[in-house]
């Protein structure tokens, strides 16, 4: 797509300097950790003033698609901080406290989409996705089941051994083995009960009360990457919504 595809009647100028420059990041002009040209020689390749390019870029940096590193430039953000995790792991435990969950694969594998799974990721008919679920701990504690899905047309190398064996969060895996940047995720929340394979793993009670977050993860221009349906038990922990 060129750039002026965005500059259209009624459009204003800064969103469109914005999606120009997550169609760049999309393309992969500018990879995680790279830095972006300065805010001089951007605003003259859209033919737009420095204000107006900087809003743009405030945006993305508000979005944590962008960083920017005093004295040093902006750089595409990567998912290594504290900050990015956090944007996207919304359970801590009752008294505020946040923290890192231990995650362990439980079961993976490589099946035909379901019609709801290729609706939720806009899959091709016959596509196929990586099903695999994880058990997530926080202080000890057995708190959550994600349950996920990711096309196999994006993740074609994965494996059970490399899924089980990563160092980094999930969203940084994705980045760093795949080159895929998780930059927003849309929730729903409902009410589930354990079933029996649910209830063996947190260690609980079958028919237990848990909520349910279903969610759907995108990349750049609104592309659905992953589909998770996550089981929380809540005697200890709670939901934090999203500012």
């Amino acid at each position: 797509m060129n750039n002026k595809d965005f500059f259209l009647p009624g459009t204003p100028l800064y969103f469109a300097v914005k999606q120009s420059l997550l169609a760049a990041l999309a393309s992969g002009e500018w990879v995680r950790g790279q830095a972006i040209p300065p805010e001089n020689q951007l605003a003259e390749k859209f033919g737009v003033s420095i204000g107006t390019l900087r809003k743009a870029v405030d945006e993305l940096v508000s979005e944590h698609i962008l960083i920017r590193h005093q004295g040093r430039g902006t750089f595409v953000a990567t998912h290594e901080s504290d900050q990015h995790f956090f944007k996207f792991f919304r359970i801590q435990r009752k008294d505020g406290f946040k923290s890192y969950p231990t995650t362990r694969l439980l079961k993976f594998r490589r099946r035909k989409a379901t019609r709801e799974a290729s609706e939720r990721l806009q899959l091709p008919k016959d596509a196929s996705v990586f099903h695999f679920f994880n058990l997530l701990s926080l202080n000890n504690d057995l708190v959550m089941i994600d349950e996920i899905q990711v096309p196999e047309i994006l993740f074609a190398t994965l494996t059970e051994k490399s899924l089980a064996e990563r160092s980094s969060t999930l969203y940084n895996f994705y980045q760093n083995n795949f080159g895929i940047n998780i930059i927003d995720t849309r929730e729903k929340l409902s009410v589930c009960v354990a079933d029996s394979a649910v209830a063996d793993w947190l260690e609980i009670a079958q028919a237990t009360p848990l909520l349910l977050i279903d969610r759907t993860a995108y990349t750049y221009q609104d592309r659905p990457v992953e589909w998770r349906q996550t089981r929380v038990n809540t005697a200890k922990y709670e939901y934090i919504a999203k500012d």
